[in-house]
């Protein structure tokens, strides 16, 4: 596994327990179609949350969020499509979020956008 590969692994597994701390239920991870990838799908009560991840380990690319262009977020809602055409989704509310993960000299900071389109 290449060291981006690793970064974007371990920012993934903290934006999962960080949902997990606020009692979100992780439903699935690296969901994948030949479309693309959700990173994390979880639950909260009668939501249903699709979770963007995007992590750093420097600011020379900018804030993680920079990443999530509009053809992302084009991607994603088909995903999302695709997934509850796939799944029951019934009587839920569907929400879609973005988390970034900064690891900057051993320290990380975790921030939680909901409802990002």
């Amino acid at each position: 596994m290449s060291q981006k590969q690793l970064l974007g692994k371990y920012g993934e597994d903290l934006a999962a327990k960080y949902l997990e701390d606020r009692g979100y239920c992780i439903v699935a991870r690296n969901w994948r179609t030949s479309a693309g990838e959700i990173d994390l799908i979880a639950r909260q009560n009668q939501k249903l949350i699709f979770v963007e991840v995007k992590t750093r380990n420097g600011s020379g690319y900018g804030h993680p969020f920079e990443a999530i262009t509009a053809a992302k977020i084009a991607r994603m809602r088909r995903l999302i499509a695709q997934w509850c055409e796939q799944n029951d989704t019934f009587g839920l509310k569907l929400r879609a979020d973005a988390i970034a993960v900064m690891v900057l000299n051993g320290k990380v900071a975790i921030e939680h956008l909901k409802q990002v389109f």
